[in-house]
């Protein structure tokens, strides 16, 4: 083909969740229910974790993290796919797309590596507790967090600039609800070996990486449960890691659905229904977790709302 035959995207069009014109607005409502809780959820883990004072530990300080990597995966996707429910052109620019990518991969890449730091820390803290505060210091988690984003970060711009770095021209229909790495190379008339690579790589990288360290922690954590010889003893330190325990598997699982599955049984509509999964759901469900398990979390919640409302009375 001529070069001048090319015509330069410069806009993409979403398919969306369904193309079927009737379920646009009872889908609006079901995912705007899902987006409203999802904000509530994460900001109420936030604002609970930064004001109790007994919610200062390592745990808390990773919780609370997770929660606004959480919030923003879902504010990256959800606003974009609720507006085009109801408009009838589901366009979206080529620079807001690969923003879009670039923040989509930063919080799912950040969850990923936060999820296998929340892991060390319960090993941490069932296997040394004598010595958790002193291994899993105040200094150890700020620079473990901000080396996660910055990782997150790094992943991002290097992953989103290799996808956006072929060329589109012609066809700009992404069968998707957002702007997801293979579905835009699928749409790609040059050559995606390279990116194609980049993204598998990094792909297996994080999640096996992450996946070996929750793998390996829960391991080590279990042989320490059964040396426990009281039951009671059993079942606290077991009460300390459900919650995380709980998360981890609905996100792996969901990951591992996605991309382990036959290559004959693979299809975009069932990586849309499982993107549904880990980027509005997911984030929806954890708040629920690690709150109606974790009886420190229904405390502090229970402290914030009597404290709220006296200071309502006072007023």
């Amino acid at each position: 083909m001529a070069p001048e035959n090319f015509t330069r995207v410069t806009e993409f069009i979403l398919t969306g969740v369904s193309s079927c014109p009737e379920l646009q607005i009872p889908l609006f409502l079901v995912f705007l229910v899902l987006y409203v809780l999802t904000m509530a959820g994460n900001l109420g883990i936030i604002t609970l974790t930064s004001v109790d004072s007994r919610l200062q530990t390592p745990i808390y300080f990773f919780l609370q993290h997770l929660a606004l990597i959480n919030l923003g995966n879902s504010t990256v996707i959800a606003p974009k796919m609720l507006i085009n429910f109801l408009v009838k052109k589901k366009t979206t620019s080529f620079y807001e797309c690969a923003t879009q990518l670039g923040g989509f991969l930063f919080f799912i890449v950040s969850e990923v590596i936060m999820l296998a730091l929340m892991a060390y820390d319960r090993y941490v803290a069932i296997c040394n507790p004598l010595l958790y505060m002193v291994v899993v210091s105040r200094r150890l988690c700020l620079l473990l967090v901000s080396l996660t984003y910055l990782y997150g970060f790094s992943t991002a711009f290097v992953v989103s600039s290799c996808v956006f770095s072929v060329s589109y021209c012609s066809s700009n229909i992404i069968n998707h609800f957002y702007c997801d790495n293979f579905p835009l190379l699928a749409l790609s008339c040059s050559d995606t070996y390279l990116p194609e690579t980049v993204v598998f790589i990094s792909a297996a990288t994080n999640v096996v990486g992450s996946l070996i360290i929750v793998l390996v922690s829960y391991f080590k954590i279990i042989l320490s449960m059964l040396k426990i010889r009281s039951s009671e003893g059993r079942k606290k330190a077991f009460s300390t890691c459900a919650s995380h325990m709980m998360a981890v598997t609905i996100f792996y699982g969901t990951l591992l659905f996605m991309y382990v599955q036959p290559r004959s049984n693979h299809s975009l509509d069932t990586d849309k229904m499982a993107s549904v999964f880990y980027t509005l759901v997911i984030p929806m469900l954890n708040p629920l977790i690690y709150s109606l398990r974790n009886k420190d979390v229904k405390t502090a919640l229970q402290r914030f709302m009597t404290n709220l409302c006296y200071s309502f009375k006072t007023v």
